[in-house]
């Protein structure tokens, strides 16, 4: 079942509370957010861009399809990268963002199982955008002012 993309910035700015059971209940909202994400042409999905504070994330990686329960970022090298960024929940926004190139990701996978990633590129900076989402932070949060200001300017002419 596609579920309604959450553009509430009020709510998206809220932190999201860990899972502590992997159920049937999840296991369905994972199916849906990922029917979610790729009906919308994303390459990411965080449970609160359907309305749901819980600590979960769908991610395209490597083309396929990954949910990852109460991910956690426990490494990330200092090389960075800056890239265009878009969002599900902010349509028509697209900014540069700063990220680094390469981290690794502690989660549970879809049968309660604990997993470890290490990413690279497009992975890691979607997995990074999701886990912002988780906790309450936006693209908009993480550019400048005046890069915002000449981003809008841009968009008027």
């Amino acid at each position: 079942m596609t579920l309604e993309i959450n553009k509430d910035l009020k709510f998206l700015r809220k932190r999201s509370k860990e899972i502590s059971e992997v159920d049937n209940d999840l296991k369905k909202l994972i199916s849906d957010m990922t029917e979610t994400m790729n009906c919308n042409n994303g390459v990411g999905l965080a449970a609160p861009q359907v309305g749901i504070l819980s600590r979960l994330i769908i991610a395209k990686i490597d083309g396929k399809d990954l949910a990852l329960i109460n991910p956690k970022i426990v490494f990330k090298n200092r090389e960075k990268e800056t890239m265009e960024e878009g969002c599900l929940s902010l349509p028509d926004v697209v900014l540069e963002i700063e990220r680094p190139t390469q981290i690794r990701v502690k989660a549970t996978d879809v049968n309660g199982d604990p997993i470890e990633l290490n990413l690279r590129g497009l992975s890691a900076r979607i997995v990074q955008h999701e886990i912002d989402h988780l906790n309450g932070k936006l693209i908009t949060d993480r550019t400048s002012l005046l890069y915002k200001i000449r981003n809008l300017f841009k968009k008027k002419r």
